[in-house]
């Protein structure tokens, strides 16, 4: 009985294609087990009060960094059944409310869901009547609007739209603001 063996020819693209897809497998598969293998994870808390997570603790930390293991952040069976608790109560009181809304004549429920919108900031818009002063007012009270629905990076929550008016900055060729 003959085994064959097959070469891979490295001269050729397709060669070399399969040599470095074998190689990339191989590096995926061991760092994989690696990981798998059970890698302890090390939490500690600096000087500044800020919070570390290392596979490695330093040699200044070693004596604070405590071994951190996956099952510690998973709750409690006590803490699911309270969340499943809460979530049901929740729940049948939003339908109770629903309920209670659908018995209701129509004129009410008309006058329940006119009365509830909030107003957006600015409540008036810029227009082209509007004056300089009442323009700037109005669009700084929009920039103060949106602020607390900003992100760390810049973004817009699109939660503020639903509250606030966008009011664009005055125009340059309209209004010209006196530079302090």
């Amino acid at each position: 009985m003959s085994i064959k063996i097959r070469r891979i020819h490295f001269s050729t693209p397709m060669g070399r294609f399969r040599h470095f897809a074998l190689v990339g497998a191989l590096c995926l598969l061991a760092s994989a087990s690696f990981n798998s293998a059970g890698a302890t994870v090390y939490r500690w808390v600096d000087d500044q009060g800020k919070v570390h997570y290392s596979e490695v603790a330093s040699e200044r930390n070693q004596g604070v960094a405590k071994p951190v293991s996956a099952s510690a952040n998973e709750p409690t069976a006590e803490q699911r059944r309270e969340a499943l608790e809460r979530a049901q109560n929740e729940k049948a009181k939003a339908a109770a409310m629903a309920t209670d809304r659908q018995r209701l004549p129509a004129s009410a429920r008309k006058a329940t869901a006119a009365s509830q919108p909030a107003a957006k900031r600015p409540a008036q818009m810029p227009n082209d009547q509007t004056d300089c002063d009442t323009w700037q007012s109005l669009y700084l009270e929009s920039i103060e609007c949106f602020g607390p629905f900003r992100t760390v990076h810049g973004a817009t929550k699109p939660a503020a739209f639903e509250v606030c008016n966008v009011v664009e900055e005055t125009p340059a060729t309209r209004c010209r603001l006196p530079i302090s």
